[in-house]
């Protein structure tokens, strides 16, 4: 029988969203993790002269694979053969290869609650068994070695995220090399998606690849670089293991965008441009903290990197869905609801993302304040 997969209800608000806009209403988008940002200028200026002057086709850039194997060995000092690099449509085709290439129908792959709602629905449409870990407050929102050791059997696969989403919780070094030993000892695969990297607030964020050579990398051009709709990503693989994740590649996607790698290569070295949208990030991250308590939002995840702010919204209610229409149409400020992420305790938790401009975080503050103001707690049960 097929499995059935759970909706992803921002899609369902962020709908509701543009209902609003066409309606004539002002609506501030916070319910997408996406930069309200587009591609470095650079990068812009090379697809224009791409598309002039190339007929483009199905391609790989044998110099975007160079490039990104270089980027491994500045800012992580791993060694990468350029051949271990597959570049993807996004994340999530790099996500669908690492687990379809690495488990058999029916295998445990777990994860950390809450989490990305795809890692679970991407499992679940591959016949794989997601093996869900609460993770709260006391494990920062993310797996530890101990979770891992701890589960009986030991599962075929570990999804790991750090930074992650939807709390932009990061895993410290000394428990990032406590995974990797714990599932080398237990035969566990790792998959570490690594799409968050380069959106920390705390200091560099490190690649599983620095404890566990053998772990499979999922990352995208979409966040850090800025370039959501030009579907780029890629899959980093042990060379032992690329040609089974190459065989997904080429028969369910055959290549990414041609043009998208061309402007890719050049998106890679505009660092200055790309760290000043960090620096807003960072802005619009720390007038949320400084206002959300006052609003009544005092238990959120430490949001170390990423854009979001992960709060426990349980004092004011029970359904997180209804409560973001709420916000919504009363406001105009779209956010997601907790159920995406966590099928257990999401009713009780709502996300922001704060990957707009800081006029918006600024104006949206001025909206929610008045309306947190006037919410009355839940009574007690």
């Amino acid at each position: 029988m097929r499995p059935d997969l759970d909706q992803f209800h921002a899609i369902a608000i962020s709908r509701l969203a543009h209902q609003l806009k066409a309606e004539g209403r002002s609506v501030i988008h916070m319910e997408f993790g996406q930069p309200s940002t587009g591609a470095p200028k650079a990068a812009i200026a090379r697809a224009h002269h791409v598309l002039d002057t190339d007929g483009l086709g199905y391609w790989e850039s044998p110099a975007l694979k160079a490039r990104i194997a270089r980027h491994y060995d500045d800012r992580h000092g791993v060694h990468v053969d350029p051949e271990q690099i597959i570049l993807t449509c996004g994340a999530s085709p790099a996500l669908v290869m690492a687990l379809a290439s690495s488990f058999e129908a029916g295998d445990r792959v777990a994860l950390a609650r809450p989490g990305y709602v795809a890692y679970r629905n991407t499992l679940k449409a591959l016949n794989l068994v997601p093996v869900e870990i609460a993770c709260g407050p006391e494990d920062r929102y993310q797996l530890t070695a101990a979770h891992l050791a701890a589960l009986d059997p030991a599962p075929a696969g570990v999804i790991v995220a750090s930074p992650a989403n939807p709390t932009g919780t990061v895993i410290a070094d000394d428990e990032m090399a406590a995974i990797a030993d714990i599932c080398r000892t237990r035969n566990i695969r790792i998959v570490s998606d690594e799409i968050y990297h380069g959106l920390s607030y705390v200091g560099p964020v490190r690649s599983m690849l620095e404890f566990e050579p053998s772990a499979l990398v999922v990352n995208s051009f979409s966040k850090y670089f800025s370039m959501v709709g030009w579907r780029l990503g890629w899959l980093l693989s042990p060379l032992e293991h690329v040609h089974r994740a190459r065989a997904y590649m080429g028969n369910l996607f055959l290549t990414a965008p041609s043009l998208s790698q061309h402007a890719g290569l050049v998106a890679m070295d505009c660092h200055e441009e790309l760290d000043g949208h960090v620096e807003v990030y960072r802005r619009n991250r720390q007038l949320l903290l400084d206002a959300l308590p006052a609003l009544g939002l005092a238990k959120i995840a430490p949001p170390d990197g990423a854009f979001y702010i992960w709060a426990d919204i349980g004092h004011l209610t029970d359904d997180s869905m209804a409560f973001c229409k709420q916000l919504l149409t009363d406001t105009g400020v779209a956010t997601a609801p907790g159920i995406d992420f966590d099928p257990v305790e999401g009713h009780r938790f709502m996300r922001i993302s704060f990957a707009v401009s800081t006029a918006e975080v600024e104006e949206a503050l001025r909206r929610l304040v008045p309306w947190f103001e006037a919410r009355k707690p839940l009574a007690p049960t």
